[in-house]
């Protein structure tokens, strides 16, 4: 056979796109040996070698002898009891305690840190107020300190004027 149509073959088993008649004509063509094989078909060549092993191995097995099965009309019926299985009940309740703490837990945090933000606040508010109140302290100094700068400013014309009046200057 060509190589050329069983590449073409390959490709379409490995789209899934192949019949039974060309799968088992692949399955012929790879448990000979090929001397001169192209590198497209030698990729397949373990997976068709592994076929022809179980096929093997299939074949070597014993048939197995089926089991009959009895149909019995005195089934016993197994009443449970609810507490069983007392550890799911109790990792249940496990559960929801844990999870009823871890929610007590934030939201205590929750109420610390809004907490915290309030003193904050206030502190920026007191800081606020103290800045303006010193502000206000500062410019009413200023203001003051300019009232005695103008009257020594008319104290040194003053002094100016005897000087040239005594002819000192």
């Amino acid at each position: 056979m060509d190589y050329n149509q069983i590449i073409a073959i390959l490709d379409r088993y490995w789209e899934g796109e192949t019949s039974l008649e060309e799968e088992a004509l692949l399955r012929r063509f790879f448990s000979e040996p090929h001397p001169d094989m192209p590198e497209p078909l030698q990729e397949a060549v373990p997976l068709f070698g592994y076929f022809q092993e179980e096929i093997a191995n299939e074949a070597a097995l014993p048939d197995m002898p089926e089991i009959p099965v009895v149909a019995t009309s005195s089934a016993r019926v197994v009443r449970l009891s609810p507490f069983r299985h007392w550890m799911k009940y109790a990792a249940v309740l496990l559960m929801a305690i844990g999870m009823g703490y871890a929610m007590k837990q934030y939201q205590q945090r929750e109420v610390k840190a809004s907490l915290a933000e309030i003193q904050q606040q206030k502190l920026e508010a007191e800081t606020r107020m103290a800045y303006l109140e010193t502000k206000k302290a500062l410019e009413l100094l200023a203001k003051n300190l300019n009232k005695g700068t103008t009257q020594m400013q008319k104290l040194s014309y003053f002094n100016d004027a005897t000087g040239i009046i005594t002819g000192t200057n």
